[in-house]
């Protein structure tokens, strides 16, 4: 039971920003490996489960398997391994009350900046409330769990003439329970994971849905129920049929991913290969499902059941390769001089990225500027003291990181309490080092925002490898002692040596 005073306390030893799939999974690594340590989520929103509660659009999904979407320290016990997104939203919600950490969690606290004081070895952090009330807590380490997405608002390209179209206009970030598109004419613009979960979706029920892209991209099917989890799950313990679920499908994507950058060629080949398969004649594949880059140059897009492409073969969709002129009073004009009319305009064109969440920072005084910056591990960043951040993989399950990294920072709690540290900074002290973006990815909503970002190196402990087995080496048992990692104590004069 939470104790009543330490709902209202304004230092904390560790402050946890996000209440989502990250913040909830944080909070339980640090009660179970740091029971000392007091904590407090700090959530802008009125309620938990960051992503999985925002979006709220038709057929809203994992783009991953739950087993390792899922936490390491709860199995995934529903019978579909690519959840929905309600499913997913009741997994976190109960892990936070079966684990008491919803009783941490303060709600309509936005974070808008953190100050560190060397002298007072503590972050400073201005929140604001859902009033609009300003307040100051302090802690001695500051975890960021609220992914990279702009919650505020998705990526909408200005469309010429969208003024003039006299249908609805909704990006999938901003629906709402009031979009119609029963019966009605839709165009989905994109061709990423939200707009191939849409598609079949919207089919179900709307006259018909027409996916606009303006270039291919990889789609490949996966089973909505994984046969051997479930068989797993009847024949074994719980926690030890989903380790070995989750193990056998973190090796299988390993291995795909290493196929696909070794082989592009050959990968190309088999992937196109299998929409052709699963389209059967019914659909250009060449032109549409032919991507112009290799796979995993983005991150490919997964379909449960071949959905996309049966609801293709019925005809109740159907897929337009084309660059937008202008839109009119009944739909969008082509460059191709093809007009599409529509009822409802989807723009599934994108997220904006935005690191720390909009978060200012600034070290004694000294103003940080993200992109001046350097991500050791992947977790902090250069001359940055006490600050974690927990961000997923890009090609593989995003809890499959930000586990290690709980893991990881939990480690390195009880190592600055076992030496008496109460400061720990990454220093860039390689000058071999080169600069590299901090995700080698080509996906246009990386590519408009990751010069803002952090950049990663081009040696470890500074570069990112996008490898769970080595992660999980470095993260979990390699020594804390890193010549990179500088420790020192409240009131020393200089920073002392990691250990030797």
């Amino acid at each position: 039971m939470l104790r009543k005073e330490a709902v209202n306390q304004t230092h904390l030893d560790v402050l946890i920003v996000g209440a989502g799939l990250s913040g909830i999974g944080a909070a339980y690594h640090l009660q179970t490996n740091c029971p000392g340590k007091s904590y407090a989520i700090l959530e802008g929103r009125a309620t938990l489960g960051g992503t999985w509660d925002l979006f709220r659009y038709p057929g809203i999904r994992s783009d991953s398997d739950m087993y390792t979407l899922g936490y390491s320290f709860r199995p995934w016990t529903n019978a579909k391994a690519i959840a929905d997104g309600p499913a997913i939203l009741e997994y976190i919600r109960s892990a936070a009350k079966d684990y008491g950490i919803d009783k941490h969690i303060r709600y309509g606290h936005r974070v808008v900046s953190a100050a560190w004081s060397t002298k007072d070895s503590r972050w400073t952090v201005e929140v604001v409330t859902e009033a609009g009330e300003t307040l100051r807590l302090t802690c001695g380490f500051l975890f960021a769990c609220a992914g990279y997405y702009d919650y505020a608002e998705g990526y909408t390209p200005d469309f010429p003439g969208r003024d003039r179209f006299a249908g609805e206009v909704v990006h999938p970030q901003h629906w709402s329970a009031d979009v119609a598109y029963e019966g009605k004419r839709v165009v989905v613009i994109g061709s990423g994971a939200t707009a191939v979960t849409l598609v079949p979706e919207l089919a179900k029920r709307a006259a018909h849905v027409t996916m606009l892209q303006r270039s291919p991209t990889y789609v490949v099917s996966a089973p909505e129920r994984d046969k051997i989890a479930n068989w797993l799950r009847e024949h074994l313990p719980a926690e030890l049929a989903y380790a070995t679920t989750r193990w056998k499908n973190v090796a299988l994507s390993m291995a795909i991913y290493a196929y696909c950058r070794r082989f592009p060629e050959k990968a190309k080949a088999f992937l196109i290969g299998e929409v052709e398969k699963r389209t059967r004649g019914k659909v250009d594949v060449k032109a549409h499902f032919t991507p112009s880059y290799n796979p995993w140059d983005q991150r490919l897009c997964l379909v449960p059941d071949a959905d996309l492409f049966k609801t293709l073969r019925e005809g109740r969709a159907s897929v337009v390769t084309g660059h937008i002129e202008t839109f009119t009073e009944t739909g969008i004009k082509l460059r191709s001089g093809e007009e599409l009319p529509a009822d409802l305009i989807v723009t599934a064109t994108g997220l904006k990225l935005k690191f720390l969440g909009g978060m200012t920072l600034q070290v004694d005084d000294r103003a940080i500027v993200p992109s001046e910056t350097m991500a050791y591990k992947g977790i902090m960043f250069s001359d940055v003291p006490n600050l974690a951040i927990a961000i997923g993989y890009t090609n593989a399950s995003w809890t499959l990181k930000c586990d290690l990294t709980c893991n990881y920072v939990c480690r390195l709690l009880n190592y600055m309490d076992t030496h008496g540290y109460t400061k720990c900074c990454p220093r860039r002290n390689d000058p071999s080092l080169t600069e590299e973006p901090l995700m080698d990815f080509t996906s246009g909503y990386v590519q408009r925002s990751i010069g803002a970002f952090p950049r990663q190196g081009s040696a470890a402990p500074w570069k990112l490898y996008q490898n769970y087995v080595l992660d999980r080496l470095t993260l979990k048992h390699a020594p804390l002692n890193d010549r990179a990692l500088e420790f020192s104590r409240k009131d020393a004069d200089s920073a002392a040596p990691a250990v030797r």
